[in-house]
Parts: structure tokens; C-alpha cells; sequence
């Protein structure tokens, strides 16, 4: 029987955790720091949980510099709950904001005229952005359509597609040129309720290297933030699912609306999901008998933004030993980076030191500049799928042989043998894929680096 030290593991999600957290939850799992039960045997509503709570928030706040204007939720559901939850939330924020708005320009009092107003807004000019540049944006935008759909066909507006750009396949990013952004109402026409992108695709092997500040730069006439707080017509509100790219490098919170994820990639195990929301979007919610009237559901409890964040995310019952595997991880993480960054606070220090998140970034390109690297010199065996400008540093999908099934399995088999493990490709798509999450050691990468380099070399004779 292999030792954990042995097996290299390189699934793609669930992922692998530090071998010090997992020593400490199985602890935790049967006699939590000596109080004789075990944390899945606690109330999620006592002191205990509370405290796991709080500190894993505060870890994450540190870790990412969250401001104070944000909100930390714990969900269920994992990314595909947040598909809808984004959906109905938002949608009830554009529409709240409207029926503000008529409420202003008609008058306290009518009731009828404001509700036909915004049903007509509604009707004519309710969009959702989304950049489709993989899988799983694929299928957010997919079920923004489905929940949207008794209001009508065309509320969902496709910015790009990878596909048209890839063959019909996913493996690039369309040049921001292309983009068919929702116009402003300040320049002509209604503006969109959110812009929604997937930061990493981890199908496809597909990451933006950066934040695509074409959705909010000066180079266009999209604002982040209105100068006037009345003006939210011309407020850009960004919402990214991180799931498979959180805490992987430093990220400015302040440019999103909403960054969510599941937490079983870089962050814990399976049963959480993390939401980081601008708080004052909590206060924006119209009455469900209006948004009845419209003819659009309000959220479902479990995914209502506001409530729960009125309910410090205990509205139901919360999985607190995935809270507390998650907690461990972010502090790990914080200590670890912090002493290899010379950084003690989480933040850039005038000597020089960068940030946890700046070096854990440094050590993602380090791996997976390692693998790039042998593919590019062994093209005639190895194929990345994607693009080079938009190569995921975390999932790293390629072919063998052109996708030569029996080559490829060859490859799996004595990877296998080597103790390399969770390598074969998504069921969609095929190939081979390294997920390359934090708790990935360089170790590990250059032992799958060995490999690569012997399976490419030619046969003796």
C-alpha cells in the first residue's frame, strides 16, 4: 500500500489538500481541540462553529484584502447553485433599482402606473452580459436563459463566444474587439444588469491572465462606479466565478460586484461555497409581491443574498467541518506565504515585500511554466489545447499523439504505475489534464515532468 507521500495527485476537484490540514481535520473530526465531540457533531449555531466561522472570514479577508464594503457568505450548492442564485439575486437588484427610480419620477402613491412602467422596462430592456469562453460559463449562461425565460427569449446577451473564434471549440478568447457589450444608457442603449465571467475554465484549460479591464476601463465609456451614487444606469456590475482559480493570485475585490466559488479546488473540500458581495447591493431588493407581478420568482431562501447575510450565513444548517477545513488552509496558506514573502500582514510593505497572494502566484507560474515548457519542446508528441496568450495556470489540458486514445491511455497507465495520479481529461473533452491547484507541490510537478520527458522519447531499438 503506497504512503501519502508516494502518490501525486493532480485531480482537478475535488483537489488535493496539505497533508497538516488534513492531519488536523481528521483530529477535529472525531475530539475537537479535547471538548470530546466531534465538529460534524456540533451545532452549527454554537460558540465553537461561531468561532470557526469568524476566523475562516477573517483569514479569507486577509488573504484576498477584502475591503470592509464586502460581505463574506457561506453557501451550498457549489458553482452550479450560484448559476441561479447570481441570476435571481441580480435581476432583483436591476429591478429594485428601477422601481426606485419610477417610484421618484411618479410619485409616492402609484402603484399601477409604476408597475407598468417597469414591466415595460422589463419587457425591452433587460439584459445579462455573459462572456462564454468555456464550459462552465457556457452553462451559467445556459441557466440565466432557463430561469429568465417565462419573461421572454432575448434577455441574455452573449458579449462573445469562444467558440466562433475556435472552430467551435473552446481554446481562446476572443479579442476584446469583437466584445457586444450591452450599451450604457448614456450611450443609447439599456445597460446590462451584470457582466458575468468564469475567471478559469477548468474544462477547456482556459484562465484570463488578467482581469479584463476592457469591462471597466478607461478605454471605454464603462464606469466601475458611478461618480453620482443616482446614476446606477451606468454602473458596471461585475460578477466572476473564481471557483477554480481563488486565492491562486492577487485579486482587486473592489472591481467586482460578486466573485464567488466552490471551495473544493484551492480553498477546502466539497459542501462550501464561498460569495463575496458589495454589501450595499444587499439593500436593493424589491418586494417579492412585485417582482411577482412582473412575473419573476424571488430567489429561493437558501440563495437569497440578504438573507443570508441577515442570518450570518446560518439561515439553515451549515457544514462547519468544511468551514474549519477551509479556515486551516487560508491560515496555512497566510503563514506560509507571508514567511517565503517576508510579508507578516497580507499586503505589499514599503521595504519590498510582496504579498502572500503576489508569491503564491509566483510559485503557480513556476509549476506550470515547468509543464508548458516540456509540451512546447516535445510538440511533435504533445498538443496543448489552448491558445498560449490564455493558458490556464491551473488546469493544464493537453492531447498526446493528436489525440490518440490508445497513446494517451498508455500515458495514464504508466503514470499510474509512478504515482501520479488524476490526470485523465474531463469525460466531455477527452485528453489528458494536470490541475495544478496550490496545494501542489513542485515536487510533485517535477516528477510528472520526468515522465513527460520519458514518455516523449522515442522508443529504443
Amino acid at each position: 500500500m503506497p504512503s501519502r507521500d508516494e502518490i501525486h495527485y493532480f485531480g482537478a476537484g475535488p483537489a488535493p489538500l496539505p497533508t497538516s490540514v488534513l492531519e488536523a481535520g481528521a483530529r477535529a473530526f472525531v475530539n475537537y481541540e479535547d471538548t470530546g465531540v466531534g465538529l460534524p457533531e456540533i451545532s452549527h449555531r454554537s460558540a465553537l462553529a461561531s468561532k470557526i466561522m469568524t476566523d475562516t472570514k477573517e483569514s479569507l479577508a486577509s488573504l484576498m484584502q477584502i475591503p470592509d464594503s464586502y460581505e463574506i457568505l457561506f453557501l451550498h450548492g457549489g458553482g452550479t447553485g450560484q448559476f441561479a442564485a447570481v441570476v435571481f439575486n441580480m435581476v432583483a437588484v436591476w429591478i429594485e433599482r428601477r422601481r426606485r427610480r419610477a417610484q421618484k419620477d411618479l410619485g409616492e402613491g402609484k402603484n399601477a402606473e409604476i408597475l407598468e412602467r417597469v414591466r415595460k422596462e422589463v419587457k425591452e430592456e433587460l439584459k445579462l452580459d455573459y462572456l462564454v469562453t468555456g464550459s462552465w460559463s457556457l452553462k451559467a449562461s445556459q441557466e440565466a436563459a432557463n430561469i429568465l425565460e417565462p419573461l421572454g427569449k432575448d434577455h441574455v446577451n452573449i458579449v462573445t463566444d469562444s467558440r466562433v473564434a475556435g472552430g467551435g471549440k473552446f481554446g481562446t478568447i476572443a479579442h476584446k474587439s469583437t466584445w457586444k457589450l450591452t450599451p450604457k444608457k448614456k450611450d443609447g442603449g439599456p445597460g446590462s444588469a451584470f457582466v458575468y465571467y468564469c475567471d478559469n475554465e477548468t474544462v477547456d484549460g482556459v484562465e484570463f491572465p488578467h482581469f479584463p479591464s476592457y469591462l471597466a476601463n478607461e478605454d471605454t465609456s464603462v464606469t466601475l462606479v458611478p461618480k453620482d451614487p443616482e446614476d446606477d444606469e451606468n454602473e458596471t456590475l461585475i460578477v466572476c466565478d473564481m471557483s477554480s482559480n481563488f486565492v491562486s493570485r492577487p485579486v482587486d475585490v473592489s472591481k467586482y460586484a460578486i466573485i464567488y466559488g466552490g471551495a473544493q479546488k484551492n480553498i477546502g473540500i466539497t459542501d462550501t461555497t464561498i460569495v463575496i458581495i458589495r454589501k450595499s447591493l444587499l439593500a436593493q431588493q424589491p418586494p417579492p409581491p412585485f417582482l411577482h407581478s412582473l412575473g419573476m420568482f424571488s430567489p429561493p431562501s437558501i440563495l437569497h443574498y440578504p438573507t443570508i447575510a441577515k442570518n450570518a450565513s446560518l439561515y439553515n444548517t451549515l457544514p462547519i467541518f468544511s468551514i474549519y477545513i477551509a479556515g486551516l488552509v487560508l491560515k496555512s496558506s497566510l503563514q506560509t506565504l507571508s514567511s517565503s514573502s517576508g510579508d507578516t500582514n497580507g499586503s505589499k510593505e514599503a521595504g519590498g515585500a510582496v504579498s502572500p497572494l503576489s508569491r503564491q502566484a509566483e510559485i503557480s507560474a513556476e509549476k506550470a511554466n515547468i509543464i508548458y515548457d516540456i509540451l512546447d519542446n516535445n510538440a511533435e508528441v504533445y498538443s496543448v489545447c489552448p491558445e498560449r496568450s490564455v493558458r490556464s495556470r491551473m488546469n493544464i489540458c493537453f492531447r498526446i499523439y493528436g489525440g490518440d486514445e490508445s497513446k494517451e491511455k498508455e500515458f495514464l497507465d504508466g503514470a499510474e504505475k509512478r504515482g501520479l495520479q488524476g490526470l485523465k481529461g474531463h469525460r466531455s473533452v477527452g485528453g489528458i489534464r494536470v490541475s495544478n491547484y496550490n496545494a501542489v507541490s513542485v515536487d510533485s510537478v517535477r516528477k510528472l515532468a520526468l515522465w513527460l520527458v520519458d514518455f516523449a522519447q522515442p522508443p529504443m531499438t
